[in-house]
């Protein structure tokens, strides 16, 4: 079955198609809520509604665009809505950061869960502009629109993010040369 058939059918709600679906884009998807949630457990029930959202907006996919593309974008709009719902998110303008330099990071020989795990340690703040900047490829701009919040903002908590990271690897890479 084609993709574009597969689409044709959820649309019209058929549970085969929309099993199928979920089994060909689960992963990448699962991927993004980890990213964008503190935990395994809270990317699990992420990936759930983002799953429903689809489900439900299938209709509203035109053809314009890849369509795993307008799944991502689903699926990240559908767990930052679930922090503004939660009020779990509070952005703080902490000032526009007039320069911002880049944080250089050196994560070689670091494991990949180990990474996955510090960036889901960081505040909900930070952790939601990192992934959408550095994973997603979002603009500072988008993601003041998408969060409500100034493009300073943004840029302020990408820095900090980077930082606390930063750190993190830092204390990782010192723990494990001196053993």
């Amino acid at each position: 079955m084609t993709l574009d058939e597969l689409i044709e059918l959820c649309k019209k709600q058929n549970a085969t198609a929309q099993g199928e679906l979920y089994k060909q884009y689960n992963r990448i998807l699962f991927a993004i809520c980890l990213r964008y949630s503190p935990n395994y457990t809270e990317a699990e029930d992420n990936l759930q509604d983002a799953f429903i959202t689809i489900f439900k907006k299938v209709g509203q996919y035109n053809g314009k665009g890849s369509f795993e593309g307008w799944m991502k974008r689903v699926t990240v709009n559908t767990v930052l809505q679930k922090y503004r719902k939660q009020r779990t998110f509070e952005i703080v303008d902490e000032g526009q950061i007039e320069d911002e330099a880049e944080v250089e990071i050196e994560s070689e020989d670091i494991p990949l869960d180990f990474l996955l795990k510090i960036v889901q340690e960081l505040p909900d703040r930070y952790r939601l502009v990192f992934s959408m900047y550095v994973m997603d490829g979002y603009q500072h701009k988008e993601i003041a629109e998408m969060l409500g919040i100034s493009d300073g903002t943004s840029k302020s908590n990408l820095t900090r993010a980077r930082m606390i990271l930063k750190n993190k690897i830092e204390e990782y890479n010192a723990k494990n040369d001196n053993t």
